[in-house]
């Protein structure tokens, strides 16, 4: 029962780091720092690598002995390893969204920029009508 409460902790201490790494990577999605929130991204994949090969060694020791999860020092450890999984489930969906609004003001931003860019280039048909386009094209010397 000692190595199921000892994997129990270690997990627990996993996904107190990965809450950590999510709060780096807020900051980091915020401040656009690539080169910073690539890393935090390799080490959090590397993290849920972890995170699930403890789970797997969990899982295989409540299969041996069932009985242990009946314990209440387990129970407790359970409790406290699902109040963090709901943490860094929550803190993922933040993270989420301000990846969403990151890419909607890069797109808004992108629309300006290509409108900006066409007005400089319109120019008028033989109508006197707006028309896009570069003018000169057809001018020679």
């Amino acid at each position: 029962m000692n190595n199921l409460i000892t994997l129990l902790e270690k997990q627990k201490q996993q996904l107190d780091s990965l809450t950590v790494l999510l709060e780096s990577e807020l900051h980091l999605i915020g401040t656009r720092d690539a080169e910073s929130l690539t890393t935090v991204i390799n080490d959090k994949s590397a993290l849920l690598e972890a995170i699930a090969v403890t789970d797997k060694t969990i899982e295989q020791q409540v299969e041996k002995h069932p009985d242990w999860a009946a314990e209440q020092e387990i129970k407790d450890l359970f409790d406290k390893i699902n109040q963090s999984l709901s943490q860094c489930k929550f803190r993922t969906e933040i993270n989420q969204k301000a990846v969403e609004q990151g890419q909607l003001r890069l797109q808004h931003l992108r629309s300006l920029l290509l409108e900006s860019r066409a007005k400089e280039t319109m120019t008028y048909d033989k109508s006197g009508k707006p028309k896009g386009g570069s003018s000169g094209k057809s001018v020679t010397a």
